[in-house]
This record gives structure tokens, sequence and C-alpha cells, in this order.
């Protein structure tokens, strides 16, 4: 299983690191944000996590959290940070900022095809770092899976940045 705690440290140590070295050089500000958008980022990850093994109900209603479907985890889990998102997947793909699949930082959301339903988006996830993400679908409820893997490779449409 994946292990976020590893991750989580070189992330909270390199941000120090780059907030430390852009303050020393007058970018107290840049370094500032880019260390809130980090911590966000840990949040996002660190609430979802809570879930792990919660299992997966299709159409669950937002708040439920004896059973999500994906989007109502993504939309409760950044809703506890305090940031709002709308209900469904499809929705959830329009806003934010597109991000390349090659520049994806912890806590975009990713976004694939469901071959099973019509439309273009029918599932999400949060990106967790090292091609893994958190989400709920199937079997195992909230999980970490590798966004490479060959089914999740094939689906893949877009990723957007809320943080």
């Amino acid at each position: 299983m994946f292990s976020f705690k590893p991750l989580a440290r070189k992330i909270l140590g390199a941000s120090l690191f780059a907030s430390l070295t852009l303050t020393a050089i007058g970018f107290a500000h840049t370094g500032s944000a880019a260390a809130a958008s980090s911590a966000q980022a840990e949040g996002i990850i660190s609430t979802g996590t809570k879930f792990l093994g919660i299992p997966y109900r299709f159409g669950a209603p937002s708040g439920l959290t004896t059973a999500f479907d994906c989007s109502s985890f993504t939309q409760y889990v950044y809703n506890y940070i305090g940031i709002k998102l709308p209900r469904t997947s499809s929705s959830q793909a329009t806003i934010g900022i597109p991000v390349p699949k090659n520049d994806l930082e912890i806590g975009d959301l990713v976004f694939f095809k469901d071959p099973n339903r019509a439309g273009s988006i029918g599932h999400v996830g949060i990106y967790a770092g090292d091609n893994k993400m958190l989400h709920t679908g199937g079997a195992g409820g909230v999980k970490f899976s590798d966004i490479n893997s060959t089914y999740y490779k094939k689906y893949y449409v877009t990723a957007r940045r809320v943080v």
C-alpha cells in the first residue's frame, strides 16, 4: 500500500527550504504563497486518508461519510479545508485551472472517462504524488490507485488545480 508519510516529509522539507531561501533573497511573499498552497494540499490528502476503506456507493449524497461515490468524496474532502466543489465529477472538471498530466501537483483533481456511462467525465480522484491518486470506486472503497495503471491510463481525460 502507498505510504504518504515519507512523501509528506520530503514535500514539507522542500517547502520549508524553499520558503527560507526565498525569504532570504527577498521573495517572502512568493515563499508564503507556496507554503500555504502546500499546506492546503497536505490537508487535502491528510483529510482524505482518514476515510481509507470507507465503502463506495454510487450516488452517495453530499455530506455522508459512511459511504462515498467519487465526486461526493472529493467534494467532502475539499469542503473540509474550505474549498467548495460542485457535486458531480463532470461539473468538478469545469472549475479551476487545467493542468497537464506531466505537471500534476499534490491536491490536483484528476478526471477519467467511465466506459460504462455516456459523457466524457465519469470519475474523479485527488492526485497524491508519485503517480498515485486518492479516490473511491468499486471494491475497497476509498483507496490509493496508480493513475498510470492500464485502466486509468486508458481513460485519463484531464486534471484541474483548485488549490
